[in-house]
């Protein structure tokens, strides 16, 4: 008889979140899937749990997922943690979970704590409707297609960013966003949690000049209602400018902003030459 793959969340900082159950889960089950043993190894020692580790990370998983498969199907338990969190949010994961449910495996969530859903919480931003965006590619291109996505997105957008990409993932946000209101909020449940509350144009301008410290979550409102207004040509031409700027061809540029802006391209384009 097959095992179960048990998804256990683990703190995101204050140790005391660790739930009884997530406890008793780690300590019965039969070997544990972690991100970074490093890591997950603090953890189990805090709570006085001895039980044998596999590392099933980014690089890894295609190979380490069809052997954790193989055990589960031979009647081993598993509890699949990453290093703070629930798994599989921004996390490493989803493809095993997916493995499972392929191979009729029972797949049991032990919820824990989550770091946008907390941080949206403290945020004192609108939290009736959301997008969770994760965290922006590095890929410049891919990064810019997906903020250019989001241009018209009226749901608060939530973003996880690490310090030393900050200052210029705030700058490409307020590039296309505009001055929109931004709650920063790190090191959530941590000594120096914090909560910022400004604008996207003050927050780009405050980090040019400091160097963040802590693990962020960025929570933007989405576009107001005032904005509803259709983009200008002008607008859509400086938008143009922008990727030029950044390597697109003329044609390329015009043909991107007027997938975003509904704008047709030929008039996009006729501003570029003027």
């Amino acid at each position: 008889m097959a095992g179960i793959l048990y998804i256990v969340g683990t703190p995101i900082g204050n140790l005391g979140d660790f739930s009884p159950r997530a406890v008793e889960v780690l300590s019965s089950c039969d070997f544990i899937a972690a991100e970074d043993t490093r890591v997950t190894i603090k953890l189990l020692n805090h709570f006085g749990i001895k039980k044998p580790m596999i590392s099933y990370y980014e690089h890894n998983r295609t190979e380490r997922g069809g052997t954790i498969i193989n055990r589960i199907l031979n009647g081993e338990n598993c509890a699949l943690v990453s290093d703070a969190g629930m798994p599989i949010i921004s996390d490493p994961g989803e493809d095993l979970t997916a493995l499972c449910h392929e191979n009729n495996i029972k797949v049991c969530a032990v919820p824990g704590p989550c770091a946008f859903v907390t941080a949206l919480a403290v945020s004192g931003m609108p939290s009736g409707r959301f997008t969770f965006e994760g965290f922006l590619t590095k890929a410049r291109q891919n990064r810019r297609e997906h903020l250019l996505e989001l241009v018209n997105e009226k749901r608060t957008m939530i973003f996880y960013e690490a310090p030393h990409k900050l200052p210029s993932t705030l700058e490409d946000m307020a590039e296309y966003f505009g001055d929109r209101k931004i709650a920063l909020v790190k090191e959530l449940t941590k000594i120096y949690e914090n909560v910022e509350r400004t604008t996207l144009f003050e927050a780009a301008k405050k980090y040019r000049e400091v160097s963040p410290k802590g693990e962020y979550v960025l929570i933007i409102e989405g576009k107001p209602d005032e904005q509803e207004e259709e983009i200008t040509l002008e607008t859509a031409r400086e938008m143009a400018l922008k990727l030029i700027s950044e390597g697109m061809s003329k044609n390329e540029a015009s043909k991107e902003i007027a997938k975003t802006t509904g704008l047709k391209k030929s008039d996009i384009y006729r501003t570029l030459q003027e």
